[in-house]
């Protein structure tokens, strides 16, 4: 049986990344957010796979 991915609560999310819930959104809003799984109970969580993804794509190079 495969093992089931990490679901991070938006307050984790939030804590990991230091930020506001409405600075979350407002980048959520434009595009720029980790992809987000809406349980049916209407709560929001965050894939361990996909936040360290969408974390590693936003990285700036370091200059040489």
């Amino acid at each position: 049986m495969a093992a089931r991915p990490t679901l991070l609560k938006l307050p984790e999310v939030l804590a990991e990344l230091g930020m506001s819930r409405a600075a979350f959104y407002r980048m959520r809003a434009r595009g720029n957010a980790p992809r987000l799984v809406k349980l049916p109970n209407g709560q929001i969580r965050c894939r361990r796979a996909d936040l360290d993804a969408w974390l590693e794509s936003n990285e700036i190079a370091q200059a040489a």
